[in-house]
């Protein structure tokens, strides 16, 4: 299935990409913008407004709906959880793709498959999994994508921080004991896309093929942009006593089964050259 689709978040980092790829599958895409519209959004919407909500939807009628907007800061409930429900109430009856993400765990068990109970330890993680709860309570035939580190194309907020980092822009640093399973950007759309077609419904993971801590992906980016990555503050969580998820490998088996997307690895996707 094919035809009119609604990326929300069309502006946002995946959301462009969405937007950029949704015409070469096939689609009729249109995107939405919260404060400023781009060349892949020009419809405004508030997902934490659902009036709004249901009124772009009445006006666009699309035929699949790839939900990426959340909140402009990690602590946007009302965005991210309310928006969430918003958006799967007023869709009745239209194919409907969640984002959510991998921020719902603990980190404590490392490895996560798509039937782990949500345990988040911080309010963006927190949001996330409510999103999902209420997206899966309102409708039963959605699929709740949980994916990862987004990155690949230079704007994704990992290969920003870095720069920042080496720069001194920004202070902080990359831990070398947080692990992730860093997704392509175009490998992630192109997942959303094929779902968006399809019928799979519940949970699915859509992440990279390798486990890498942040700090070494850091060092891939920079090593891939041409930065000193010795110029990378490094640190560690434990030694910090910091209380964010350590170790969040996504299991991807089953989307290698569903998906024609192949997920590439960071090692692969992120190197010089």
């Amino acid at each position: 299935m094919t035809g009119r689709l609604l990326v929300t978040g069309g502006s946002g980092a995946l959301g462009r990409r969405v937007m950029a790829r949704a015409a070469g599958a096939g689609w009729d895409p249109v995107g939405t913008y919260l404060s400023a519209p781009a060349a892949t959004a020009t419809v405004r919407l508030d997902i934490r407004d659902p009036a709004d909500v249901r009124r772009v939807i009445d006006t666009v009628r699309p035929d699949a709906i790839v939900h990426t907007a959340a909140g402009r800061d990690r602590d946007d409930w009302p965005a991210t959880a309310d928006g969430a429900a918003n958006v799967a109430l007023a869709a009745a009856g239209i194919r409907l793709v969640h984002v959510s993400s991998d921020a719902v765990f603990s980190g404590r068990l490392g490895e996560y498959d798509e039937d782990a109970t949500p345990d988040p330890v911080y309010a963006y993680g927190a949001a996330k999994a409510a999103a999902e709860t209420a997206v899966r309570a309102i409708d039963a035939r959605a699929a709740i994508v949980r994916t990862s580190l987004i990155l690949g194309d230079g704007h994704g907020a990992h290969e920003i921080l870095t720069h920042d980092l080496i720069a001194g822009r920004v202070t902080g640093a990359l831990f070398t004991d947080e692990v992730r399973k860093p997704v392509h950007v175009d490998d992630l759309a192109d997942a959303l896309l094929e779902l968006a077609a399809g019928d799979w419904a519940g949970v699915l993971n859509v992440a990279g093929a390798d486990a890498i801590s942040r700090y070494d992906l850091g060092v891939l980016v920079a090593l891939r942009d041409g930065l000193d990555p010795a110029a990378i503050p490094a640190a560690s969580l434990a030694a910090l006593g910091l209380n964010r998820p350590p170790d969040l490998r996504l299991v991807t088996t089953r989307a290698q089964k569903v998906l024609a997307t192949r997920l590439r690895g960071a090692t692969e996707f992120v190197r010089p050259g």
